[in-house]
């Protein structure tokens, strides 16, 4: 039986790198040119096997605690953001502590500490478990509550209905968070949230091209790791769509199954896989006799964020 080839392909845009992913490997890249290996990596950079591989490769060395960095080393912090113990815990053993910590992740931390200093009962929504959560949570523990659905809103403890607050990991569903956000004020009218969402530009762009790629293919692969949330998410939009969706970590990932029937395959990538990764899945379709590859272009993002202050000086010195 002859296998199925699509027709075309069609690459969503925007897809891949956010500007803080681009920030947080590039921090790494910069850590091991500017100090040489070992640079020690506390958790993975970012939620890529590929990215996580490639500088393993180079002489970064991955962590579960900054405690099992030796003392005076070098340590990069993730982009997911962690909780001020571990600041102090790298202090205590003289670490050189570069921040690759996303600056939209920071801005929930820093919403998490206002809201605690003035009194307020905080809903996190969110992942649990999730290294952003787990970081984001630790700014101001006895005050944060965490949940994941409508449905767990019945199990808030809010001891002043008159003083709630919501805030939210940056890398959900922009519609299920709002959903959440929806029954949230019904049931505390008196709720506030941050002026600006805290889901990123790059989480929101992404779902937002991949509705509009599912409109016109019969199948989307989105490029990413399994504990990509945001890669998840894509997978998620998509499949609410009607739309068959896949999870793969490179072309070995593809399923000929998949393509029964199929003559318009979509490709989009999570914020932490890399543009070479969807050229490899490109190819892949082509050398099977896929010949028409197309863009489908929602928005141009031009975001960018600096390098952590701590590699500028220690370059600059």
């Amino acid at each position: 039986m002859s296998r199925m080839v699509p027709r075309k392909l069609v690459l969503a845009s925007p897809r891949g790198y956010c500007a803080g992913v681009d920030r947080a490997v590039d921090t790494v890249e910069r850590a091991l040119d500017h100090f040489g290996a070992p640079v020690y990596v506390r958790k993975e950079i970012v939620h890529n096997r590929h990215v996580v591989s490639e500088l393993s490769a180079r002489g970064a060395v991955f962590v579960d605690t900054e405690l099992d960095v030796p003392e005076g080393g070098v340590v990069v912090l993730s982009a997911h953001g962690v909780a001020p113990e571990v600041y102090r815990n790298s202090k205590a053993r003289s670490l050189r502590v570069l921040d690759a910590t996303c600056p939209l992740v920071s801005k929930v931390h820093a919403e998490a500490r206002q809201y605690a200093a003035r009194g307020y009962t905080i809903v996190l929504i969110g992942h649990e478990g999730h290294e952003e959560v787990v970081g984001t949570m630790g700014e101001a523990p006895d005050a944060i509550q965490l949940i994941g659905s409508v449905e767990e809103i019945d199990g808030l403890d809010v001891p002043d209905p008159e003083r709630v607050a919501y805030i939210t990991q940056t890398t959900l569903s922009v519609d299920e968070t709002l959903e959440i956000i929806a029954a949230l004020r019904e049931r505390y009218p008196a709720v506030i949230g941050p002026k600006k969402d805290d889901i990123c530009y790059a989480t929101q762009n992404r779902q937002n091209a991949v509705k509009e790629l599912a409109r016109d293919v019969d199948l989307v692969l989105v490029i990413g790791s399994r504990n990509s949330s945001n890669s998840n998410r894509l997978v998620d939009v998509t499949r609410e769509m009607g739309v068959a969706a896949h999870l793969i970590d490179d072309e070995a990932g593809i399923d000929p199954a998949w393509l029964d029937g199929v003559e318009t395959v979509g490709i989009t990538s999570g914020a932490s896989a890399p543009e070479s990764l969807v050229s490899r899945v490109v190819e892949h379709f082509q050398a099977l006799g896929t010949e028409l590859v197309e863009s489908h272009e929602l928005v141009d993002e031009d975001v960018h964020f600096s390098l952590p202050v701590e590699l500028r000086r220690a370059a600059s010195a």
